[in-house]
C-alpha cells in the first residue's frame, strides 16, 4: 500500500524528523521539571543517547555531538513509524468505508 505512494513515506520521514528534533528540545529544557518516565516516552532519543554515549571518552564537543546525532536519529525513527502506523491506520479506515 505505502510503496505505491513514495511521497506519503517522505512526508512521514520529514514529519519525523521535526517532530524529534521538537520533542528533542523539548526534553532538554524540561529534564529537570518532568519526571524521566515522560521524558523516555515523547523522547526515547534521550535515553538512548544516554546509554550510548558516556562509553567513550572523548573531548566534549565530540560527546554533545554525538548525543546530539543519536538522539535526533532515535526520535525521528520514533515519530516516524509513529506517522506511519496512522497512515496505515487511515488507509484501512478509508478502504473500509469506500466500499458498499
Amino acid at each position: 500500500m505505502l510503496a505505491r505512494k513514495p511521497w506519503i513515506l517522505g512526508l512521514c520521514l520529514v514529519t519525523g524528523t521535526c517532530a524529534g528534533f521538537v520533542a528533542l528540545a523539548i526534553a532538554a529544557a524540561d529534564e529537570l521539571v518532568l519526571p524521566p518516565i515522560a521524558i523516555a516516552l515523547f523522547s526515547p532519543g534521550v535515553r538512548v543517547a544516554e546509554f550510548l554515549v558516556p562509553g567513550s571518552h572523548e573531548s566534549l564537543g565530540w560527546t554533545f555531538g554525538w548525543f546530539l546525532r543519536i538522539a535526533i536519529a532515535t526520535n525521528a525513527l520514533f515519530y516516524f513509524a509513529i506517522f506511519i502506523f496512522v497512515v496505515y491506520l487511515a488507509e484501512r479506515l478509508f478502504k473500509r468505508t469506500a466500499k458498499p
